[in-house]
């Protein structure tokens, strides 16, 4: 299942203020921010319902599309799995599994960039 997808975005208050606008008619709204001084460089807007942001726009490099895909995982034991098959197939690491609790104390992900240079994410949201 999808847990999240994002973008990278040229000009993020541009982008922040269009999405904000764009998706209100869905009952989707900005949901929570993650600063470049959290992440270690890039800004990050999410944007969702029911209090869970599923769509996610941000600054940094852009990777060869630009896209950012998360599948949901069950357990960090399947985060860790996910992390160690994807570089196993050819995958550049972007992130090694464990928590980043700057999107929420139990969030613990692994990042890799696959083949063409999308950025694919496995993330488990509860606790060890």
């Amino acid at each position: 299942m999808i847990d999240h997808i994002g973008l990278t975005v040229a000009d993020f208050a541009r982008a922040r203020a269009f999405y904000a606008e764009a998706l209100a008619p869905l009952s989707i709204s900005l949901l929570m921010e993650v600063t470049p001084e959290q992440t270690g460089g890039s800004a990050h807007a999410g944007f969702g319902r029911d209090g869970k942001p599923f769509f996610w726009i941000g600054t940094g490099a852009r990777p060869a599309s630009g896209v950012h895909v998360a599948f949901t995982a069950a357990t960090r034991a399947e985060v860790d799995a996910f992390h160690a098959a994807a570089l196993s197939a050819g995958a550049r690491d972007n992130g090694a599994p464990g928590l980043r609790p700057h999107y929420h104390p139990n969030y613990y992900g692994a990042f890799a960039f696959d083949l063409d240079g999308n950025n694919i994410e496995a993330v488990c949201h509860r606790p060890a």
